[in-house]
């Protein structure tokens, strides 16, 4: 099993810290030399696609940006399933065939989920979830195949939790368990190789949606530190500091969103801008008073999200109201009407976005004689 081929691991282990880093180049250099190696074997074509993941999950919402990459990814994905389908047909209890088998299927249904290919995504799903469940058979599960095992028991009640709709599609499936889903992801983040940073990754949005985000932030500092240029794992640090209350270190993670973001590099995009610019926008305006400063990064947060075209995002509606509170309060009531203009045509007069609905209603109503900018002001130097 190349899986626990502990010469294999050696080989791959700078090529998988380099993928993690988004020094993809080089990390597929080494995968190519594990192809050559083993031609006939799912690892190698794995290792690509899971490169060619991470290249589309900080903009993978955004299908203008990612969609180029999703034949590259699939066609990896499938020849994983080729290759491992031969070792299965071999032998039904192969479990390093069955873990990429359902890990190639789960990656696919993801995709399809996030294009909206829903029959694709249920068919991938149903597939993933079979073999995890043929996973649970091996009574003496490696890290490695635990990993499995782990999303299965948290997902499937997750699923049922969250998603009623596609409960029909677990009937045939055993119950999961949660908390014991977790405390294998915790094994598998301490112990296994080519899994351990997407259990920690997994512990880490699981932490953060069950409200536990101090356990959450602890991580997303490891994963953070550890690949400083994953763009994706540094959005989710910053997001974390700033929502634990963290505001020096989210002020320092958030800084640098923005210059690798400005300097171009991989991972770096509109998406984490919008969040780095309204964090140091709302630091400067509230902790620090230093409403130039705030200004800047407001304008930085608004513009990232229109270039992305999501202006229904929060940090996009409350960057437009906290510049329109400044304006008012510099006495520039011009700008603070167009400020407000644009935060009314986005928002909805019901629901979470109500308040702001109305204080843009409110403020344009009451200085309706006052001459407003034909548009908003452009980004600060």
């Amino acid at each position: 099993m190349l899986l626990l081929d502990d010469k294999v691991q050696v080989e791959a282990t700078d090529a998988v810290n380099d993928m993690y880093n988004f020094k993809f180049t080089k990390a597929e250099n080494q995968f190519q030399v594990l192809k050559v190696k083993y031609p006939q074997h799912p690892l190698p074509y794995f290792l690509m696609g899971l490169s060619t993941w991470w290249k589309m999950y900080p903009n993978l919402e955004i299908r203008e940006k990612t969609e180029k990459y999703d034949d590259t990814f699939v066609a990896y994905m499938d020849t994983a399933i080729e290759y491992a389908e031969k070792l299965y047909d071999t032998n039904e209890k192969n479990y390093e065939a069955i873990f990429f088998l359902a890990g190639a299927y789960g990656f696919k249904a993801h995709l399809y989920g996030e294009r909206k290919k829903y029959g694709k995504a249920t068919f991938a799903a149903r597939h993933a979830l079979s073999y995890l469940r043929k996973n649970v058979e091996n009574e003496e599960l490696s890290p490695e195949f635990l990993f499995g095992d782990a999303l299965y028991n948290y997902y499937a009640e997750w699923i049922k939790e969250n998603y009623p709709l596609l409960r029909p599609i677990l009937i045939f499936f055993k119950s999961g368990d949660k908390e014991l889903g977790i405390k294998q992801l915790k094994q598998v983040s301490y112990n296994a190789f080519y899994t351990r940073t997407e259990a920690q990754y997994y512990l880490m949005r699981i932490y953060r949606d069950e409200d536990m985000n101090e356990k959450a932030l602890t991580i997303a500092r490891y994963l953070a530190t550890t690949f400083p240029d994953n763009g994706y794992f540094e959005r989710m640090y910053g997001q974390l500091c700033y929502m634990t209350g963290q505001s020096r270190e989210a002020e320092t993670v958030c800084l640098d969103i923005i210059k690798k973001l400005e300097l171009g590099m991989p991972g770096y995009e509109e998406i984490s801008g919008r969040y780095a610019g309204f964090i140091l926008g709302y630091y400067y305006q509230y902790r620090d008073n230093n409403l130039q400063k705030a200004k800047i990064y407001y304008q930085k947060a608004i513009k990232y999200t229109e270039q992305i075209g999501q202006v229904e995002q929060n940090y996009y509606l409350f960057s437009l109201a906290n510049l329109a509170r400044i304006a008012d309060k510099e006495g520039d009531k011009q700008t603070a009407k167009q400020y407000y203009k644009t935060l009314l045509k986005h928002t909805d007069k019901k629901g979470d976005q109500e308040e702001l609905h109305d204080e843009a209603k409110t403020y344009l109503k009451t200085n309706k004689r006052i001459k407003q900018s034909k548009e908003l002001p452009k980004e600060s130097a």
